[in-house]
């Protein structure tokens, strides 16, 4: 399960930019040529989040879904649960990718530093 690995990875980046401050909320963008499964990510999330960080630390995971544009058609193409690399328009594999690899903190929300 590589969302245990994807959860401590991310874990150390909210950690690094949090500065010692509680994380109420993690954003987060997953595109679906990523292979994650969102309910293992949560998981795994809970159980990293727990020894790695303060706070709650909610994850919300926005999917973003695979798109391919094909180079011979010019078609613009979102690719479904079954990954077929090939044009719906046109059958070339010479496509190029638009969406769907990314694996993105957006934004992280953390209580205000306290002033002293």
């Amino acid at each position: 399960m590589h969302e245990v690995a994807l959860s401590r990875q991310l874990a150390r980046i909210v950690s690094r930019n949090a500065a010692g401050r509680e994380v109420l909320e993690v954003e987060l963008e997953v595109g679906h040529l990523r292979q994650v499964v969102p309910e293992a990510l949560h998981f795994a999330w809970s159980a990293v989040r727990k020894n790695t960080l303060r706070g709650p630390a909610r994850l919300n995971i926005t999917e973003i879904p695979a798109v391919v544009c094909c180079r011979v058609c010019k078609a613009t193409t979102e690719l479904r649960e079954v990954l077929d690399f090939r044009c719906q328009e046109c059958s070339s594999r010479d496509l190029q990718i638009i969406s769907g690899e990314e694996f993105r903190v957006v934004s992280i929300e953390v209580t205000p530093l306290r002033k002293e």
